[in-house]
């Protein structure tokens, strides 16, 4: 079995492909204009190439039968993938990959239409993200729906773009290296959002490694990829993938946030420095009018 056969499309989809494909020209074309940071730009692609190889390569096979690939799987499309593109920072750079008439025409009255803006106040809200985060997680490891969406190939393709759009809008919230506002969260929340996720990850987790039977049995029905891996060593290792990195990616995102907070710290751009800054500034301008 050769390297390229495993990068083979293992279910095409025109989906995946055209998304993917306007990604990267985007990116690469705003990258050309912006000319953002080399280590950002390694960041998006590592992160676009990842969550390319879990939809589009036999990966995909190998998650219908087997349990910890599976999880694997939903390690790179919802934790690993949308984490390295939020921490490249790419919207200005996807932005500038537009036309300018476009983002004139199209972009901006789009951005400010009061339902989209209503929708975004929602999904980005701390606790709304948070429990979307962890939320989307467990209902797909319920065992009865589960068994389902890997039977139904339409739901098996909204749990697996569910999980990557959600990782995205999550990553993205919590990785935002800007004050509030504009950003969303404040400094503080985004370590909070970032570790309050952790916990329900390490649970669940750990009650699939210490179950004593077969929660999945949809495997054993469709074939295990590997024979000599038992279904018991196969949901073992899936919940170890979600007890331990899973929960370890909310600790670095805490981490980096919490270099954010420090770096806007030192530049005095949190809002009460802003504030305390143009008090100050008041302050001067009416001791000179004074004198």
């Amino acid at each position: 079995m050769s390297f390229l056969y495993l990068l083979e499309p293992w279910e095409f989809s025109p989906t995946v492909i055209v998304l993917m494909a306007l990604g990267a020209v985007l990116y690469l074309r705003g990258s050309l204009r912006r000319r953002p940071p080399v280590g950002r730009q390694i960041s998006f692609w590592i992160g676009m190439v990842l969550i390319y190889i879990a939809l589009h390569t036999r990966m995909d096979y190998y998650a219908e039968r087997e349990f910890f690939i599976h999880r694997l799987q939903h390690l790179l499309l919802h934790h690993l993938g949308p984490f390295l593109i939020a921490l490249a920072y790419p919207g200005p750079t996807l932005r500038e990959g537009l036309p300018l008439s476009w983002r004139c025409r199209w972009l901006k009255p789009g951005l400010a239409w009061r339902p989209l803006r209503a929708l975004f106040r929602v999904l980005f809200n701390p606790w709304v993200a948070s429990f979307l985060f962890v939320g989307v997680i467990y209902i797909w490891l319920v065992p009865s729906i589960h068994f389902v969406a890997m039977l139904d190939w339409r739901l098996y393709r909204v749990m697996n773009w569910s999980v990557t759009v959600d990782g995205l809008l999550f990553w993205w919230l919590v990785l935002d290296r800007r004050p509030k506002p504009p950003a969303r969260l404040g400094a503080g929340m985004r370590i909070m959002v970032s570790l309050l996720v952790a916990l329900p990850q390490i649970l669940l987790g750990a009650f699939i490694v210490f179950s004593r039977h077969d929660l999945y049995p949809i495997y054993d029905i469709c074939g295990r990829a590997f024979p000599s891996i038992s279904s018991a060593e196969s949901q073992r290792i899936g919940g170890l993938i979600l007890w331990i990195p899973s929960a370890m990616m909310s600790v670095i995102a805490a981490l980096i946030a919490l270099r954010n907070w420090t770096s806007l710290s030192a530049r005095k751009r949190l809002p009460r420095q802003r504030t305390q800054q143009r008090a100050a500034r008041q302050a001067d301008r009416a001791s000179d009018s004074a004198t």
